[in-house]
């Protein structure tokens, strides 16, 4: 593996004849089967060399992050000192990242125990069956409700030992101390949700004593409490102006930003599109809904088409991946969700614009409002944006102010 990095005899031999050569040599082997850039598997080998020789790897000792963290700032001080760490902060990042992640592969990462939940994991993985075979949630639901119990597990650490063992202050506490770290309610009242719903399963299979699913509270929401808040069309114009570049991550984004724009497409939705699912001879896009467990159709926008192209041809890497998008830099992978969040949050901030929902929730919603100003009906709005029921669209009346005017001026010629 050293041989493909490295020309110059010292430097290669100084790498070969290192500590822990071999464990290296699998783990840069391992990135680079992953498709990382060869620039990416130079840096990481030198941090790995400098990581193998100020920590002791040998008899597969296991490794905790104060030992990685007490090394790295060694190291820090020790660059600092001949005039070669410019920003101490970032030598020392580079240094943690990458000896975690190279423990972790070798099984040598000690995680920590605070934090880790005594309760078996069978206990979870049993209520997510129950809840996809029987009551047939779909993947992101099941996947939500995991984090949530397993977020509340977590939290509980090594305290309880059984679920038997947790009572209801153990759920008020944890909820409680959540509404002071800064969740919202609806957050709050959708983690209490879960809870309940775990809580329940726990009942049925007699894992807890009876009624702790229903003493679980949360914080009341009144129905269609908010009105749906996204950026001004005005604003999403500038948004998409902005991304009107060359450079790759502007083509990407900018094909990103019209699909959450102009179909109003969750985000799910567009990190699940395929190169398959773009019909370029009928010019039609096809998005998959597990949510409403449908598949539609819709035709291509020309704008739409054309930026998907110069994507395609100018930016997107050229791999063996079917998705759509996926990351610039190797190793090339599909987007996750935190990754979409800052193609729009991060251009919205920018540009300086203000919106409540700052992610890609915002410009569905933005979408949705733009309709409605159109004088599209809910119906019409509802099949766009892919609503089962027309209950779901009926909220964005609320931001039809020219409408709900006339409606209040409508002369009733005198009836009382």
């Amino acid at each position: 593996m050293f041989e493909g990095l490295f020309i110059y005899p010292n430097v290669l031999a100084r790498h070969q004849q290192g500590p822990e050569s071999s464990k290296r040599a699998r783990y840069l082997t391992h990135l680079a089967d992953q498709g990382a850039a060869c620039g990416t598997l130079l840096r990481i080998a030198r941090e790995l060399l400098i990581i193998a020789e100020r920590l002791d790897l040998s008899a597969d000792r296991r490794i905790g992050h104060e030992e990685i963290e007490a090394a790295a700032q060694c190291w820090t001080e020790y660059q600092q000192t001949r005039d070669r760490a410019g920003v101490e902060k970032w030598s020392k990042r580079l240094f943690q990242d990458v000896a975690a992640a190279w423990l972790r592969f070798l099984g040598q990462l000690q995680e920590p125990s605070v934090g880790e939940p005594k309760i078996p994991s069978e206990h979870v993985d049993d209520f997510i069956a129950y809840q996809r075979d029987e009551r047939g949630l779909s993947a992101s639901t099941l996947a939500a409700q995991r984090w949530q119990v397993e977020n509340f597990l977590g939290h509980l650490g090594a305290e309880k030992s059984s679920i038997a063992a947790i009572t209801i202050v153990d759920v008020d506490a944890f909820l409680d101390l959540k509404g002071r770290d800064g969740w919202s309610r609806v957050s709050i009242a959708t983690c209490a949700h879960a809870l309940r719903a775990f809580f329940r399963h726990a009942q049925r299979r007699q894992w807890c004593s009876p009624g702790l699913a229903s003493a679980i509270d949360a914080p009341r929401l009144f129905r269609q409490e908010a009105l749906p808040r996204g950026p001004a069309w005005t604003d999403v114009q500038r948004l998409l102006e902005s991304t009107e570049g060359t450079a790759p991550r502007d083509l990407r984004d900018h094909a990103i930003l019209k699909l959450l724009a102009i179909y109003g497409l969750r985000s799910g939705e567009v990190r699940r599109l395929r190169l398959e699912d773009i019909d370029w001879a009928r010019a039609a896009i096809t998005v998959t809904r597990p949510k409403q467990r449908k598949t539609q159709y819709y035709p291509l926008a020309a704008s739409v088409g054309d930026a998907i192209v110069s994507y395609l041809q100018q930016a997107r890497p050229r791999c063996h991946r079917r998705e759509l998008f996926l990351t610039l830099a190797a190793p090339f992978r599909p987007l996750s969700a935190g990754a979409v969040y800052h193609v729009v949050a991060s251009r919205l901030d920018a540009l300086d614009i203000q919106s409540l929902h700052a992610g890609p929730h915002g410009l569905r919603h933005a979408c949705a409002t733009h309709l409605v100003a159109q004088g599209l009906s809910l119906k019409e709005i509802g099949d766009h944006l892919g609503h089962r029921s027309a209950y779901a669209t009926r909220t964005y009346a609320r931001v039809d102010l020219a409408g709900l005017r006339e409606v209040g001026t409508f002369d009733l010629g005198g009836l009382s």
